[in-house]
């Protein structure tokens, strides 16, 4: 039997279903979105539209990639906790499985001709798609002049003053709460006291059990890999590490990017700037979420300085990566989705969460200036002034094929809208023709 006789789905029958979507999510978030939609509300009676939409509503507001946690609520859903946990899996477990196999491909053989001109091609393909989201992610999120300049501040508060993003994010969060406080009207003020006092969920009862359950699986190991003598320090620094983006992830994995660049490359040294282009550039290639590029980050990391066989080390700083990235989002809707229809009705988090949302274009555009940088320029310096720090780019070793590939991108993109994989596989032909000609 595929149902059970009150009609909710059997485990089985999920499992094949949210295993098809995890195999199949392919084309960023809005596709992946797309592809559950006509899973779960067009081709079976499980979710109707209303449910469906909530549900996303709630996912966007949080931190960390909102399809998974968009499949991981609707599992929630259909059968509890078992079915959350299932359709979270199957959303990720097959992408991280490519990925780390693409990973090892890259650092293996990423110096032949080849391989070389396949990421040169990626390289220059990702920064057209890096403009495209920006420029998506700025008509959905900067309405208000409000909006514009917390965008501006935070590019230039994270391009120039170097100010870390978990600050950026709590910063802007806390000027969106502090606006809707100083904007309401004392008649607003009254019925936003009253509704406020029935939207805070209670913290006794089920919700305490999940926070504790669900903590103790995330910060047990944490704690563990801190504290356990013999494990080498770059896992445990990555256990933090990858902890903290989980916490602050907030606008998807674009925003992200400029955080794990700015660490990974100029603070641990896992990675150089070529590296995390090639790693973005291979995840979009893969099926699940974008994030998973942070399993890259993971590999290379774990394959150069955990002190073990490269493929070891890589295998384990995947390992922690893929855990302590995905983790949190478990912990986030298991305790979160019962009280959806008060949290939603806060409207100071809501405006706390908007404010996040337009800082976080200006950290997506910092992104995408870093890509282009490091994508069409050989040599990139820096000029400094009092707390300032300014990119200063060679002109002179500008990369005229590389700029071609990424104008190419952008145009099949923007103004034709071509299909992802069909631009992706195009710049790959260029770069491997450009390398191996060249």
């Amino acid at each position: 039997m595929t149902e059970r006789h009150d009609g909710t789905p059997s485990l089985g029958e999920m499992f094949r279903v949210f295993g098809r979507i995890g195999l199949l999510s392919f084309g960023g978030p809005a596709g992946q979105i797309a592809l559950m939609h006509r899973e779960l509300v067009e081709a079976r009676p499980w979710l109707d539209e209303a449910r469906f939409l909530h549900a996303l509503n709630f996912c966007m507001l949080l931190p960390g990639p909102e399809a998974m946690q968009l499949a991981t609520y609707s599992g929630w859903l259909l059968r509890g906790v078992a079915g959350g946990l299932m359709a979270g899996l199957l959303f990720v477990l097959p992408g991280f499985a490519v990925i780390m196999g693409l990973s090892a491909l890259y650092f293996h053989l990423g110096d032949l001709p080849v391989v070389g001109g396949i990421l040169f091609g990626l390289k220059a393909a990702v920064l057209a798609i890096v403009v495209e989201a920006l420029i998506k992610v700025s008509k959905r999120a900067l309405k208000s002049r409000f909006a514009w300049g917390l965008a501006m501040a935070a590019f230039v508060a994270i391009a120039f003053l170097k100010l870390p993003f978990p600050l950026i994010v709590l910063a802007a969060g806390l000027a969106g709460i502090v606006r809707s406080a100083l904007d309401r009207s004392p008649a607003g003020d009254a019925a936003e006291t009253s509704e406020t006092a029935i939207a805070l969920p209670s913290l006794a009862g089920p919700t305490l059990r999940t926070l504790l359950i669900w903590g103790a699986v995330w910060l047990v190991p944490l704690a563990l890999m801190l504290v356990t003598p013999g494990i080498p320090d770059a896992l445990a620094a990555m256990a933090l590490f990858f902890s903290k983006a989980a916490i602050v992830t907030f606008g998807g994995a674009y925003a992200v990017l400029a955080y794990v660049g700015q660490q990974a490359v100029e603070v641990h040294g896992w990675l150089v700037p070529g590296d995390m282009l090639a790693g973005l550039g291979l995840a979009e290639t893969t099926p699940g979420p974008l994030i998973l590029v942070l399993v890259f980050v993971g590999f290379l990391g774990g394959a150069r300085d955990a002190g073990l066989d490269p493929t070891l080390g890589g295998i384990a700083g995947a390992s922690v990566a893929l855990f302590f990235t995905f983790a949190p989002c478990f912990l986030w809707i298991f305790a979160g989705a019962p009280h959806i229809e008060r949290l939603r009705s806060v409207a100071w988090l809501s405006a706390g969460l908007a404010a996040i949302t337009a800082a976080v274009v200006g950290v997506i555009a910092n992104l995408a200036v870093w890509f282009a940088l490091n994508v069409l320029f050989a040599k990139v310096g820096s000029w400094e002034a009092a707390f300032m720090t300014l990119p200063v780019p060679d002109l002179a070793t500008l990369n005229i094929a590389a700029l071609a590939i990424a104008l190419g991108a952008g145009v099949a993109l923007l103004r034709y809208r071509l299909n992802l994989f069909w631009v992706l596989g195009g710049a790959t032909l260029a770069g491997v023709a450009v390398t191996l000609l060249g």
